[in-house]
């Protein structure tokens, strides 16, 4: 029976390099735990661009401007060796890692940022990339719009893992597409927190007969580095809670919330991940299977990368 591992720790704002050394310190301690899938949040490296929903497009140009050049240079490159310290550890000691990050393309533009989660084999290679179909509200003047070529299920030694992203989960026919890929762990990374949203990952659970593994973003005022720009200005109380976290593991059904949700508390969160639940749940309803009708309803989804050239 894997054990999952919930990684609720803040980043090191804008920090790449420490943040990598800190997902790789949390790793490590999970791993003493007993753990063999490690969950980190949403944009963990380097951090969630909480100020874009106190800080408005059109308020203050130049501070936009400036925040945003730092999280563009300490984006993570896919192309680089950026991820080689978490990929090393996950090859050292068999795990599955899935990692929420700021992704900076490394073609064709070069400075487009996506939000992008990537599952890490027990090899140490990058099994999966899904980029966020839909960023939200203001979140779209810090990232580009993601496509379907992550958009699937793998089998790993955890189990048939997938990813959707905060409100990703929202969508019903990207939960569907999961669904219809045999899921088994569903992995939201999120930074939505509040009982609505843990009544979400409940509902998905019920609906897709599924675990549900949501890893969100404990994140304090006082976490921000002294040198970000217009912080006083934006978080002058360090000791608030810009988000309590809320991270929760709920087990098939929907009915059964195994570990959390963790809220106004940074640390990991722990949980026994027992697959034979999955098949159990689906008994009663399969929404995939005997309780669909592809007779009257089918789902078509494009696959293919959307590219801004096609060079032939």
């Amino acid at each position: 029976m894997p054990k999952a591992a919930i990684v609720q720790l803040p980043s090191v704002v804008l920090d790449k390099t420490a943040t990598i050394r800190r997902a790789v310190e949390a790793a490590t301690e999970a791993v003493g735990n007993g753990a063999q899938l490690i969950v980190f949040p949403e944009a963990f490296i380097p951090g969630y661009p909480a100020w874009v929903w106190r800080l408005r497009p059109g308020s203050d140009w130049n501070l936009n401007e400036e925040i945003h050049a730092r999280l563009l240079e300490n984006a993570v490159n896919l192309e680089s060796d950026d991820l080689a310290p978490l990929c090393g550890i996950a090859k050292k000691h068999g795990l599955t890692i899935v990692c929420g990050m700021d992704e900076r393309e490394g073609n064709p533009g070069r400075a487009t940022l996506y939000n992008t989660v990537v599952m890490i084999g027990p090899d140490g290679q990058v099994l999966n990339r899904h980029r966020k179909l839909m960023p939200t509200n203001p979140e779209r003047m810090v990232w580009g719009f993601g496509d379907a070529t992550g958009l699937k299920v793998l089998d790993t030694l955890a189990g048939r893992l997938g990813t959707l992203i905060c409100w990703e989960n929202y969508m019903p026919l990207a939960r569907y597409a999961l669904y219809a890929q045999g899921i088994e762990i569903l992995i939201a990374p999120t930074y939505d927190c509040g009982d609505t949203w843990v009544a979400s990952m409940r509902h998905i659970a019920k609906e897709g007969g599924c675990w549900v593994i949501s890893c969100g973003s404990a994140l304090k005022a006082s976490d921000f580095p002294d040198d970000f720009p217009g912080k006083s200005g934006l978080y002058p109380d360090t000791d608030e809670w810009i988000n309590p976290g809320d991270s929760v593991v709920i087990a098939p059904g929907g009915s059964d919330i195994v570990a959390g949700p963790l809220r106004g508390k940074q640390g990991i969160l722990y949980a026994d991940i027992d697959l034979a639940r999955v098949s159990m749940s689906r008994r009663n309803l399969d929404v995939v299977g005997h309780y669909a009708r592809p007779d009257i309803f089918q789902l078509h989804i494009n696959t293919d990368a959307q590219d801004p050239a096609d060079f032939k």
